[in-house]
């Protein structure tokens, strides 16, 4: 389905070509959506666009734009100031438009011309540990990213690259030795992987003989001593089932689980290549990278300024000791993901400190004759509320399972203070879709690169612009039709819009199909998630303006047919950031 921009913009488009001007191949007729309606629902600057290319006053060029237009029943169009083209829709179009989408089962969301093999590489916590707060925003960004890209028509893998191989295996594997509690591991393993881990790292600090003894156990492992390999698949094992248990209540799941580990057989060969190829050589015993010395040393990321001087800043892709890291790495997933999967986009959903690893990742692939677009997604981090990067009182970062919980616990309390109406388990489940959906809203409503205070009350409420504000306004709308006697067949609506308020919701309705493409221009959720609030508000304004079971006849069932839609992208577009859609509340 053709969007109402999309049609203004090729009858625009039309209108330029009858008056026989010669436009670049590259040039568009951009019409973009009227940040002020006064002046119309949809504006374009085409006008002043032109003014140089044909060397007459922009207004001049708006007014014959304006009489070459053959827009018909769609919208008027007036000029404004020094030639801006205001286009204000009809009534009638309007209501074509709801006939349109209440029998698309795409809502208006054009589908993508030229589809892509796009990879999100996302949430990649660490096997042994738990997921801690600090995993959220990953886990959450990069899985709605997948669905919207999946859902506009491109081909999408997503890949949890999780760190299953490195040092703090010695540690692990030691502490699996000699510290273990069985029973701790069965009843919760990645806690006591975890209790392991900072007993051994508290015993390196202490005695060194720990310490040499936990590298011994790291070499045998990298060694393919068998005991050891066993512990590490048991680890590995163990601590997806608790990985699984947090994605499994988020809701999110990947394609594949290659891990750092799933590539060590190819990194031998891989810094071979890069030493025969010039572009890794020798420095104090390491193997490293260096610039290609091709761009300036302000936009090399393998230069730094050092006392006015620019100074070598090497990648390392072999340590002294001859171990590999998480660099080499890296670029033999770049590799394989181009072979195997052949990426035209990879997308690292990961935190913004990484941005110099990701800078270098990209330069060195390039070099390389990677010619698929490699895009480092970071984000901010989450505060407390006292404006400091939230943690525990010990200092810790908050594990994602328990802030999950205190979420959930916090919508209960919400939900037992205004829904009398529902049994225990429904309150339950209840819960668990509001605080889960909860935290992911906070998350995806703020650009990604911004800090986000966590504050689990705001978060939970009904008013303001949270998931259960969203949630409820969709629990509104079926409320509706529950109170009718018998079912709407929409398919034989024929809708008649004339109110204000039927054409400010009708407006929010159909601008689904336009806004939601934008969210991949910068890969930023947030765009959908303040879409939807502002959906939302529409609809409650409608709601006052207009009575719906009062009304009657045409009227009636364009009302019913506006609720409807409304209810059905509420739940698509929050699907789409991975958030749930009660029908009670």
């Amino acid at each position: 389905m053709t969007t109402i921009q999309g049609q203004l913009q090729e009858k625009l488009t039309n209108a330029i070509t009858k008056l026989g001007i010669d436009l670049p191949a590259d040039f568009r007729a951009a019409v973009a959506i009227s940040a002020d309606l006064r002046f119309g629902d949809y504006q374009s600057n085409v006008a002043m666009m032109l003014k140089k290319h044909l060397g007459k006053n922009p207004r001049e060029i708006a007014t014959e734009l304006v009489e070459s237009l053959e827009l018909g029943d769609l919208a008027t169009a007036d000029i404004a100031g020094p030639g801006f083209i205001n286009f204000r829709v009809t009534k009638e179009a309007w209501a074509e438009k709801v006939n349109a989408l209440l029998g698309d089962a795409r809502y208006g969301v054009p589908s993508v011309v030229s589809p892509q093999n796009i990879v999100v590489d996302f949430s990649a916590p660490n096997v042994a540990k738990p997921m801690h707060v600090g995993h959220i925003r990953s886990t959450i960004i990069g899985d709605s990213l997948s669905r919207i890209s999946s859902f506009l028509g491109h081909n999408v893998t997503t890949d949890n690259h999780i760190g299953d191989w490195g040092t703090q295996f010695g540690m692990i594997t030691y502490g699996w030795k000699n510290l273990l509690d069985e029973a701790a591991l069965a009843a919760d393993p990645l806690q006591e992987l975890l209790r392991i881990y900072r007993a051994v790292n508290k015993l390196c600090k202490e005695d060194e003989a720990v310490k040499e003894q936990c590298k011994l156990e790291l070499v045998k492992l990298q060694g393919g001593d068998a005991e050891n390999a066993d512990i590490w698949q048991k680890c590995v094992e163990v601590s997806k089932l608790g990985l699984n248990a947090i994605y499994d209540r988020l809701d999110v799941s990947f394609d594949y689980w290659h891990g750092e580990s799933y590539y060590n057989d190819q990194l031998a060969p891989l810094v071979d290549s890069l030493e025969k190829e010039g572009h890794a050589r020798e420095s104090n015993g390491a193997l490293c990278v260096f610039s290609g010395e091709a761009v300036d040393p302000k936009q090399d990321p393998f230069k730094e300024k050092r006392d006015d001087a620019w100074s070598d800043l090497p990648m390392i892709v072999r340590k002294a000791d001859g171990a590999f890291n998480y660099a080499t790495t890296d670029i033999a997933t770049v590799d394989f993901r181009l072979k195997e999967w052949n990426a035209d986009k990879i997308w690292y959903v990961v935190d913004a400190r990484q941005a110099l690893h990701f800078r270098q990742l990209f330069d060195i692939s390039a070099r390389r004759g990677c010619d698929a677009e490699l895009e480092h997604v970071p984000f901010g981090t989450i505060l407390g509320k006292d404006g400091t990067p939230l943690k525990t009182r010990d200092g810790d970062l908050p594990q994602l399972g328990d802030v999950l919980n205190d979420a959930v616990a916090q919508s209960r309390t919400v939900i037992d203070e205004k829904s009398d109406h529902l049994s225990s388990e429904e309150k339950e489940e209840l819960a668990e879709t509001i605080g889960i959906g909860s935290v992911k809203f906070t998350e995806l409503s703020h650009n990604r690169n911004s800090d986000y205070v966590f504050d689990l009350e705001k978060m939970v409420a009904l008013q303001g612009d949270t998931a259960p504000y969203l949630q409820y306004s969709r629990v509104r709308c079926l409320s509706i039709f529950r109170k009718l006697d018998e079912e709407i067949d929409f398919a034989k609506v024929s809708a008649q819009i004339t109110e204000d308020g039927e054409i400010s919701l009708t407006r929010m309705l159909a601008r689904y199909g336009e806004i939601l493409p934008n969210v991949l221009d910068d890969l930023r959720p947030n765009i959908l998630a303040n879409y939807l609030l502002e959906l939302a508000r529409s609809f409650h304004s409608f709601f006052e303006a207009c009575p719906v079971l009062q009304s009657e006849g045409e009227t009636k069932l364009t009302r019913l047919a506006l609720c409807e839609l409304t209810s059905r992208i509420l739940k698509h577009g929050l699907g789409l950031l991975g958030i749930k859609t009660p029908d009670r509340m």
